[in-house]
């Protein structure tokens, strides 16, 4: 029964980490400002329906790439670059 809960514990642990997404860490004086940074990406086709800084400290969209598909975007705040895609 211990060996159970052991590994129930483990496989939280391992999925909650395999869940989450990158970490950024920038410091936020150097963030690119939010207004800028939706400008950018909409500019390149994204159509963006929820924008949040995410656990990690980095930028993440949810919406649609210039194609239509879904995208759920990681990104550097300072430089935009993406960092995960799902």
């Amino acid at each position: 029964m211990m060996k159970l809960k052991y590994a129930t514990v483990l496989f939280a642990v391992v999925a909650g980490t395999a869940m989450a997404g990158p970490a950024c860490n920038v410091p936020q004086a150097q963030w690119m400002k939010e207004s800028d940074f939706k400008a950018k990406l909409e500019k390149e086709g994204y159509q963006i329906r929820t924008f949040k800084v995410s656990k990690g400290q980095c930028y993440e969209i949810y919406g649609f790439d210039r194609s239509g598909q879904k995208v759920e975007i990681y990104f550097d705040p300072a430089t935009a670059a993406v960092l995960e895609q799902k």
